[in-house]
């Protein structure tokens, strides 16, 4: 499907779940965003999914902009109906929330330019585990990076005449997450590579695509 192949090839999606806890202006301290910016919109809550809104980091021409955006590109994909006018299947809009295959056409075009790129906070993301607990249900597992209180995700973003979506790249994942979920993790950046990542070519930006230090993680 090429739903399937722009999100990430022959690898099964993430959870789609993740945590943003610190405040607007906790946010705007720490990625240098200038006041006055917009009033608080009281997004995101705690916990993050797709289709909602949330915050993101981005370059304007005025600078840093903190913005909320909704989580997940759409994309059209067939269906299973078939439409009797035309004898073709009926089109389904569907979200790609993470990214693993940069190089296709699709996500190349995205990545290319660094003002299509952000900063997408974070204070921990979610994995299941696979394997069932006595409930039959599969344990869900909260990482972290413990010295640091919001951490960026690598991330895209497009306006759409819905207002403006974003997603976030995948990687192999580290030596911790690999047991729990052993084909991806999200593009966790060093604080010192996210101004790069807002304007570096595209070979550079991708070269960032690396599984976060394990050591530097922790998982409860």
């Amino acid at each position: 499907m090429l739903l399937r192949s722009l999100r990430s090839g022959s690898l099964p999606a993430m959870c789609n779940r993740y945590r943003m806890t610190e405040a607007q202006i906790a946010l705007a301290t720490r990625y240098g965003v200038a006041v006055p910016f917009p009033p608080d919109l009281e997004v995101p809550p705690p916990e993050l999914f797709p289709d909602r809104p949330a915050y993101v980091v981005r370059e304007t021409d005025a600078g840093r902009a903190l913005d909320a955006m909704a989580w997940g590109f759409p994309h059209q994909v067939p269906g299973k109906r078939i439409d009797k006018a035309t004898g073709r299947p009926v089109l389904l809009t569907k979200k790609i929330t993470n990214v693993r295959n940069y190089t296709s056409p699709f996500w190349r075009s995205a990545l290319a330019n660094p003002r299509r790129r952000c900063l997408v906070p974070f204070t921990a993301f979610s994995e299941y585990g696979q394997h069932r607990a006595a409930d039959g249900k599969l344990p869900l597992h909260w990482f972290d990076v413990p010295s640091r209180a919001i951490v960026s995700f690598a991330g895209v973003w497009r306006p759409t005449e819905q207002g403006a979506v974003f997603a976030f790249l995948t990687c192999a994942p580290n030596p911790l997450v690999a047991p729990i979920h052993p084909k991806a993790m999200p593009v966790l950046l060093h604080e010192e590579d996210e101004e790069r990542w807002l304007s570096c070519p595209f070979e550079d930006a991708v070269a960032l695509a690396q599984p976060y230090p394990s050591q530097l993680m922790a998982v409860n």
